[in-house]
């Protein structure tokens, strides 16, 4: 692509704004290394890498490597299709947006299969690179594991946006993956974090830190108060009220939380979307409970459409904590009324959600949610989210990196 004819929808810094001043993003293309592009749900990592390849050639790249593969039948699937990606051209999603799968072997704590790995991993890139013709490129990284790919593939510039405190989830090597952490965060050039939490613990080993915190897709969200958007088969004609969560069925999830309120609340409808990856056998028989498995992205403001409130049972554990969950973002774009455990970036919207700090206290805030909700609370509830776009977010994270390359070169001139 001929770097002269792209024009930045961004707003640059002032500093930049000088007609002779050379965009230092004008001939720059984007390796991108992110979640599981087709996984269930859509991430930080899928929203922002949109809003990027709307301004810089990106290569988004699957990195699987975060847990090891378990003998289910989704796993194995899984191996087989990363295993024949590896002789794959990347897949054009969008103009100047391609996706590439890298190829892993499982055992991965073999040190000889981590060495293949990497050789693979760096050859499959740099492959990847050619074909699309990159010239001067940037690593952008939301998953700790690729660090070993930061400054190996031709990249000159290296974004760390760390979404969560990925050492903390189940059924990784925790050890491992906080290496990386440490690694990637030590490395970059300049990172981003989504929590004052992950801020405070990465502020001793990079001082190009920045907070930035979830967006939201709030012209999708907002349909869920929409007369002509369609409820989804699978959510007509609940017992009302509906009290709804979507979202990763996974090891944050309080099920305990889930069938305490269930069993409090016979009466109430528990609607759950979403993949489940744990045992939610504590939540067999119980009637009032159903559980529809994952549904398409775009679908989900109808699935809200159904709730009378949304929550969010989550454990108070180190991953929860830390993290800033963009589904609080989501369903205050629906206008619902909005129950969630307490954490310190869920508190920031203390205002226009209800929080709770026990079982029964959780269960209270729902009664008080469904007797006391208003068509004023409901707009309170998504203007506090209207302005939080992922294109401002991705605006704001493109203005830092100009900037620091701006930098760059001026130290480089003197």
């Amino acid at each position: 692509m001929n770097s002269d004819a792209r024009k930045s929808r961004f707003v640059q810094d002032p500093r930049e704004s000088d007609a002779d001043q050379v965009d230092p993003l004008a001939d720059l293309s984007v390796i991108y290394f992110g979640n599981d592009w087709f996984a269930e749900n859509r991430t930080s990592s899928h929203h922002i890498a949109r809003q990027v390849a709307q301004e810089m050639p990106l290569l988004y790249i699957d990195t699987p490597g975060m847990r090891s593969p378990r003998m289910r039948i989704r796993d194995l699937r899984k191996v087989f299709r990363i295993m024949r990606a590896w002789l794959a051209n990347p897949e054009q999603l969008g103009q100047q947006f391609w996706h590439l799968t890298v190829p892993q072997f499982p055992l991965r704590r073999i040190p000889l299969v981590q060495k293949l790995n990497r050789i693979i991993g760096r050859w499959s890139v740099r492959r990847a690179v050619r074909f699309l013709n990159f010239g001067r490129r940037l690593s952008w990284f939301t998953v700790p594991h690729p660090a070993e790919m930061a400054g190996t593939v031709g990249d000159e510039f290296i974004v760390y946006y760390a979404v969560d405190d990925y050492a903390a989830l189940a059924q990784v090597d925790r050890d491992r993956i906080r290496q990386f952490d440490d690694v990637l965060t030590s490395r970059a050039d300049l990172v981003f974090v989504t929590s004052q939490s992950l801020f405070d613990e990465k502020r001793s080993l990079n001082r190009n830190l920045n907070y930035s915190p979830h967006g939201v897709d709030f012209e999708l969200f907002c349909k869920a108060e929409d007369p002509d958007t369609p409820v989804p088969d699978g959510a007509r004609g609940l017992r009302r009220p509906v009290i709804g969560y979507y979202g990763s069925i996974a090891g944050q999830m309080d099920l305990e939380l889930v069938a305490y309120l269930a069993g409090q609340r016979s009466n109430w409808t528990f609607l759950l979307i979403g993949l489940v990856s744990v045992d939610p056998a504590i939540l067999r028989g119980l009637p009032n409970i159903h559980l529809v498995g994952p549904q398409p992205y775009q679908s989900l403001p109808g699935w809200a459409k159904a709730f009378d409130v949304a929550i969010v049972p989550y454990r108070r554990d180190r991953f929860v904590l830390r993290s800033n969950p963009l589904k609080i973002r989501e369903y205050l774009a629906t206008g619902k009324p909005v129950v969630s455990i307490r954490t310190p970036e869920i508190e920031r919207f203390a205002e226009f959600i209800l929080l709770a700090d026990s079982n029964e206290e959780f269960l209270h805030k729902i009664d008080q949610a469904l007797t006391g909700d208003s068509s004023e609370l409901r707009q309170a509830r998504m203007n506090s989210v209207r302005n939080c776009s992922w294109e401002a977010r991705a605006e704001s994270a493109l203005r830092r990196v100009r900037r620091a390359l701006t930098d760059r070169c001026s130290q480089d001139a003197r």
